[in-house]
This record gives structure tokens, C-alpha cells and sequence, in this order.
């Protein structure tokens, strides 16, 4: 896959979770009726943001192992009855796409794979 492409999985799949998580735990199925604070899991993934934007190798990198968390959280509460059920596969999904994303991408822009120019 072409770094171009990862990169705009990434973005997306960063975006978009972090929506969910947001949406989720305030409006569409919280713990607590009303909202709950909860909805601070999407926090840890705000710093990754701009480094992912800007394209940097070791955001993506350290972003990698931070979605797993999100996989985690997504397969623990899939079970869980109604909406919550629904809305942990579109975690489980997101967090997938963004954690091949960005481990595909650091891979692809490390320094060793890039051409090297002969004088």
C-alpha cells in the first residue's frame, strides 16, 4: 500500500474514533443517563492529531500501540446489550483500520526503505 493511501486511513479512522468515543459515551449509549465522564477516553488520542496530520513517523508509531487500548475496550463491551453492542463493533472496526494504518505507515516512511540516491 502506498504511504498516501495510509495516510488518509489513518486520519480517518483517527477522526472518526475519536467522534465515537465522544458521541458515544455522551449522547448515544452512556453508562449514566446523561452523559458520563467516560467520554475522556477519547483525550489520549487529541495529542495524535497534529502529528498525524503532519505525516510524523513516530506519532504513528506510538499511535499504533495506543489503539490497541481502543481493540481492548471495543471487544470487552461488544457484548454488552442494545445500542452499546453496536457501537463497540464500530470501535472494534476503527481501531483495527487505525492501528494497520499506522503501523503500516511507519514501516513504509522508515529511513532503511526509503531510495537511496547513487552520485
Amino acid at each position: 500500500m502506498s504511504p498516501r493511501l495510509l495516510y488518509f486511513v489513518a486520519c480517518a479512522s483517527l477522526l472518526a474514533l475519536i467522534g465515537l468515543c465522544v458521541l458515544w459515551e455522551a449522547w448515544l449509549a452512556p453508562l449514566r443517563p446523561g452523559g458520563s465522564w467516560m467520554m475522556l477516553k477519547a483525550v489520549p488520542l487529541l495529542p495524535a492529531v497534529f502529528g498525524v496530520l503532519r505525516g510524523r513517523r513516530y506519532t504513528y508509531q506510538w499511535l499504533s500501540m495506543l489503539s490497541l487500548l481502543y481493540l481492548t475496550e471495543g471487544v470487552l463491551r461488544v457484548s454488552d446489550p442494545g445500542l452499546t453492542a453496536t457501537l463497540a463493533g464500530i470501535e472494534i472496526l476503527l481501531s483495527v483500520l487505525l492501528f494497520f494504518s499506522t503501523m503500516l505507515y511507519a514501516r513504509n516512511t522508515a529511513p532503511s526503505r526509503q531510495q537511496k540516491v547513487v552520485d
